[in-house]
């Protein structure tokens, strides 16, 4: 029986003759392998003349171009078309960059826009003179508000967003430490610790999520000291509560740092001196010291405000501990500047 060939249908004794030679690649099975490599390469080529022309638009100086990593410029080219979808071009002021960074060089801080999901849409240039970090470099850290914020900050700055968010053109603040350069770090033994004092503004009507952004004027707080720092007493006084937070006992320097006499604080709530929007966030190292067993077991500090006698708000930062057998709280609260 003659056995016929399954490619060019001659029989067995011809197949040979329509198959590669031994040790040769047929033409066709290399086409795939050199189109793909190819392909690959242009696209990579493409990528990178498409990278390069965005870097050269960037509106920086040329030396920071030429550090620009591929990474970096990508996370400077997202942060510049958020900023132009909130801020389109037709909608600028009148006043140019060198009016915008003369009154930059006026201001207490740094200025910083977010759009409606906390990406970062704006940080004004003079950032560095308050983090030791350029705009390029704390973009490294990411893109999102939470990237360049302490970590313990972020559950109580997500309620602050979507108050403000809920509730367009309340003001809302909160003090964290933000990421800085080692430098810094060296120089002043840590983070920095900046009050973020913003609200929700519609920029053009009708209002929506991508023509909402938070403005935010960013000011610099004296660096929050840490639990055990035993320098700086006068800046300091303690609190006895018993388990509901209710005063029994503060000491005389309260009447320094709140305005009030030992004698009116005694019997009133913790509760009743604190600012609206920091309950929640004194509530949770309530319940952080509540739930500890056990003597001299924390919950943890918090930054919160209180209102002083005169009726404005004063900046502490609250360390609580349960003292007398677990039977009382002892707060020690540090003001800030």
């Amino acid at each position: 029986m003659t056995i016929f060939c399954s490619h060019c249908h001659r029989p067995l004794q011809a197949e040979m003759s329509c198959l590669p030679r031994r040790g040769k690649q047929a033409p066709s099975a290399l086409k795939p392998f050199r189109s793909t490599k190819s392909a690959s390469k242009a696209r990579r080529d493409q990528i990178n003349v498409e990278l390069q022309a965005l870097r050269s638009l960037l509106p920086i100086s040329a030396r920071e171009k030429e550090r620009l990593s591929y990474l970096h410029t990508m996370a400077l080219v997202c942060l510049r078309l958020r900023g132009a979808q909130l801020f389109p071009p037709d909608s600028a002021p009148p006043a140019g960059p060198a009016l915008g960074a003369e009154l930059l060089s006026l201001l207490p801080g740094f200025l910083l826009v977010l759009s409606a999901n906390g990406k970062l849409a704006y940080i004004s240039e003079n950032v560095a003179q308050v983090l030791g970090l350029s705009v390029v470099q704390l973009l490294a850290q990411g893109d999102t508000v939470f990237d360049i914020l302490d970590g313990r900050a972020h559950e109580d700055v997500r309620k602050k967003l979507l108050l403000a968010q809920e509730e367009p053109g309340r003001e809302v603040t909160f003090v964290s430490e933000m990421c800085t350069s080692k430098a810094f770090r060296l120089q002043h033994g840590g983070n920095r610790a900046v009050a973020v004092h913003g609200r929700f503004t519609a920029l053009r009507w009708p209002a929506s999520p991508s023509t909402t952004a938070f403005l935010a004027l960013c000011t610099p707080v004296a660096r929050l000291p840490a639990d055990s720092d035993a320098g700086s007493q006068d800046d300091l006084f303690q609190s006895t509560h018993i388990l509901d937070m209710t005063f029994t006992d503060v000491t005389e320097s309260v009447t320094y740092h709140l305005g009030y006499r030992r004698e009116e604080l005694i019997g009133q709530s913790w509760y009743s001196l604190l600012h609206p929007e920091d309950a929640d966030l004194a509530a949770a190292q309530h319940r952080a010291v509540g739930e500890s067993l056990g003597a001299g077991a924390a919950g943890g500090a918090a930054v919160l405000r209180v209102l002083r006698r005169d009726r404005t708000w004063a900046w502490l930062r609250v360390s609580a501990r349960r003292d007398g057998g677990g039977r009382s709280i002892t707060c020690t609260s540090r003001c800030l500047r």
